[in-house]
């Protein structure tokens, strides 16, 4: 039997931590005049995928 592949675009979206998987927050990329200042020193901020979500990112990450 093959080796299980992991899902490769899950794989350079998320990070596995210790506590967690962390994730980098979107809208950082263009068009950032018209974003507040406020809003850009949040979306720097790295998330943490919610537990509801996590069994489907982990299984993404680990190939099964």
């Amino acid at each position: 039997m093959p080796k299980l592949k992991s899902h490769r675009g899950a794989a350079k979206r998320f990070r596995p931590r210790a506590n967690g998987v962390k994730f980098r927050r979107a809208n950082r990329n263009h068009i950032l005049t018209k974003k507040a200042p406020k809003r850009m020193l949040q979306l720097r901020a790295q998330g943490a995928i919610k537990p509801c979500d996590l069994n489907e990112v982990q299984r993404l990450l680990h190939g099964s």
